[in-house]
């Protein structure tokens, strides 16, 4: 069907034909006629069938013919950015899109100004708790990758936003897309929605198991696959010199290294041309280079590249821009790249079917995982099908994955609502927000949500009892004629903690005396549920238990009573050890290496630890002024990785924690040393350069007191609130 006889505009159509779109497909000519009609739809379809496009024209047609605002809900950041940058080409039709994807303490009264917001879960349940008024305006929200409603993680938030924007908004339009699963028809009777759902594709996929040479498909028919030495390398090779590329999935990030570092020589092999790619250079040497950038930088030199999370979002986003555009023919990748990144291939392998889990040991990868990962190939417009391929030691193997996986159906989503210590939160920002002020209240929002639908809401009301316990004891509510939030709860709620994270902050903020040691901040974030402390290795526990001997004098918070969190204990030591290395300016690559991680590792740790800092300062001015100046210059160090010496240079753009101590070093150590310095005795230190110099002259001459102020959230946190300040609570 064409694009017209729908009604689409004419502007809208030439948009879409610069991106090749002529005609729908067929589940978009099912699913447009309800996605434009205001019905609320779950559109359950493979990947690269066309469910974004159903939801960009619902969004375009309530903007551009209602007046209306739209919030697009994504799993993931780097799902944010793919579908902002999809959204910004319309806004020559007069439409406005914003990406709002972190601090998550703020309503974010920007956000006003646009019509089409797109927000990860966490950020559209932020906005929520803020009662930003702004959000009256919504009425369409579409829910990207909702089958990930079942991941214990991401699945809650979106579960309860969803339920939240339905109960003070009824008339509300939803728009759901969803991978094929075995029950997208009870999401559907959940939002009171069309339920569409297709294994249709554009592009032809053809799954099948490797062995011995022979790739068998479910449709039974054979290819052989040249021996070139190695299984893995065979496939590869097959796919790049019949014109595509390859995605290969394995189970550990070392698995992927190590396979990318093996085959980076042989790529010369298929590769007649040598590879550049544009801003390779700048990426993996800027400021502070790390062993694991070096050799993601000589894979990618010979047209191979790893993927997985322990590299930096800007190394990750590179890899999948260059794999975009062609200069990268293979990925081998840890299973997180399948998880809605549009990132087809021609041929998908997938090597393992098992990946380990703490406490439980090696487990099987769900079916629906797998297919994900198998809808990954074929890339419409450039491939005439797509292979998906498992690989099989033997007959009795090859079976077991052709009929578990390949042939297998994909497992039914649940809620997981149901857990008491994602319930705690959602409890009190239910609470801290006016949704509910009683059990009664409480139970009839939680019986809108999916978990409500699949079971029982009374399976709810003994743990929901339990929390409100909780929260009384620790001062978040009030319980008399009315359960209401305190000026604690509310600011907790705000704060996008975990109330066991607020009490712990709090107790330590208590104990805290002016002048103390940073290392007590440090270990009071790392005991926090929210912060996820790194596991002992062996022969740790000794140098870690020495720690503790050495310093406990400096803590803030007791070590447990009870031996069998003991273990655990150490482990939020050895997190803030790892943290004070990074603000006392260890270099990045010792810190890796001696914790065993990646730089993306190291970047979320510093990034949630930010995130509680920044928490216990703003609950500082409720229990603790004396540790408000404290916590102040720790936040700052800590996004930074500096000392306290280093705090005006690094503010300035371009220039890093290894750069700012260069300048120190240089007699630089205050703007005012840079201001009344010759452009070129700036230019000569190490690692500065001319052009960096000019930049840094520039941003000084720009400001008065150039630099450089703390970012947006630093300023407003300088702020005291005090309840009578907050926003009268709202029905959001």
């Amino acid at each position: 069907m064409g694009l017209k006889k729908l009604g689409i505009p004419d502007n809208v159509v030439e948009i879409l034909k610069k991106d090749g779109i002529v005609t729908l497909y067929p589940p978009q000519e099912e699913a447009l006629p309800y996605a434009l009609t205001d019905k609320n739809l779950v559109l359950a379809v493979p990947t690269a069938s066309g469910k974004s496009l159903v939801a960009y024209l619902a969004a375009l047609k309530h903007v551009l013919e209602r007046g209306g605002k739209v919030l697009y809900i994504v799993p993931l950041r780097a799902l944010a950015t793919e579908k902002y940058e999809d959204l910004k080409k319309f806004e020559g039709l007069g439409i406005r899109v914003e990406m709002s994807i972190g601090d998550f303490d703020t309503p974010d009264p920007e956000l006003e100004k646009f019509d089409i917001i797109v927000a990860t879960s966490e950020k559209a349940d932020s906005l929520l708790r803020h009662r930003s008024r702004w959000l009256e305006r919504i009425s369409l929200v579409v829910a990207d990758e909702i089958h990930l409603i079942h991941d214990p993680d991401r699945g809650p938030t979106l579960e309860i936003t969803l339920a939240r924007f339905r109960r003070f908004n009824p008339n509300i339009q939803i728009i759901a897309l969803s991978a094929t699963i075995k029950n997208s028809k009870e999401l559907a009777n959940w939002l009171n929605a069309v339920h569409i759902s297709s294994n249709w594709r554009p592009v032809p996929l053809k799954e099948g198991v490797l062995c011995e040479g022979i790739i068998k498909f479910t449709d039974n028919t054979m290819r052989e696959i040249k021996n070139r030495g190695d299984v893995i390398w065979s496939l590869i090779s097959d796919a790049i010199l019949t014109g595509g590329q390859c995605l290969v999935f394995v189970n550990t990030r070392k698995s992927a290294e190590s396979l990318a570092i093996r085959y980076a020589p042989k790529m010369k092999e298929v590769l007649k041309d040598h590879v550049e790619i544009d801003g390779l250079d700048d990426l993996i040497d800027e400021d502070e280079s790390t062993s694991i950038g070096k050799r993601l930088k000589s894979c990618m030199r010979k047209g191979i590249a790893f993927h997985h999370a322990g590299l930096t979002n800007e190394q990750r986003k590179l890899v999948e821009k260059s794999f975009r555009n062609g200069t990268i023919k293979c990925i081998i990748a840890t299973p997180t790249l399948a998880a809605g990144i549009n990132l087809p291939a021609r041929m998908v392998v997938i090597r393992d079917v098992y990946r380990y889990e703490s406490d439980v040991g090696n487990v099987s990868i769900p079916v629906l995982e797998i297919k994900q990962m198998c809808g990954r190939a074929g890339r419409p417009r450039f491939d005439p099908y797509g292979e998906a391929v498992l690989i099989a030691r033997n007959e009795s193997e090859m079976s077991f994955l052709m009929e578990n996986y390949l042939l297998g159906e994909p497992e039914e989503i649940f809620s997981k609502l149901g857990n008491e210590t994602i319930l705690r939160s959602h409890i009190l920002a239910a609470i801290a927000t006016g949704v509910a002020n009683s059990m009664e209240t409480l139970m009839t929002f939680f019986s809108m949500t999916f978990f409500a639908h699949q079971v029982s809401i009374t399976s709810l009301s003994e743990a929901a009892e339990r929390i409100i316990e909780f929260l009384e004891k620790e001062g978040m509510i009030r319980v008399k004629e009315e359960i209401l939030p305190t000026f604690f709860g509310r600011r907790v709620s705000d704060l996008y903690i975990d109330p066991v994270t607020a009490v712990r902050l709090r107790d330590a903020l208590k104990a805290y005396k002016s002048g103390a040691s940073d290392f007590g901040f440090l270990h009071a974030i790392c005991s926090t549920p929210d912060m996820r402390h790194m596991n002992l290795r062996r022969g740790e526990y000794e140098m870690i238990e020495e720690v503790y001997s050495l310093r406990k004098n400096e803590l803030l918070l007791p070590a447990p009573e009870d031996l069998r969190e003991y273990e655990f204990y150490l482990s939020e030591l050895k997190t803030a050890c790892a943290l004070e290395e990074w603000i006392e300016e260890v270099g990045e690559e010792e810190i890796l290496e001696k914790y065993n991680m990646g730089p993306g590792d190291l970047r979320n740790k510093v990034e949630i630890a930010e995130w509680l800092l920044y928490s216990m300062r703003e609950l500082a001015n409720i229990f603790n002024r004396e540790a408000y100046p404290a916590l102040n210059d720790l936040v700052v160090r800590l996004r930074y990785g500096v000392r306290k010496e280093l705090l005006d240079l690094v503010r300035l753009r371009g220039v890093g924690r290894v750069r700012a101590r260069m300048l120190f070093n240089s007699g630089f150590r205050t703007i005012d040393d840079l201001r009344n310095a010759d452009l070129h005795a700036i230019a000569r230190v190490p690692r500065i350069g001319e052009a960096l110099a000019r930049s840094i002259k520039a941003q000084i001459e720009t400001n008065t007191k150039p630099g450089l102020t703390i970012p947006s959230k630093e300023s407003r946190a300088q702020k005291e609130i005090s309840p009578e300040g907050q926003r009268k609570l709202t029905d959001f």
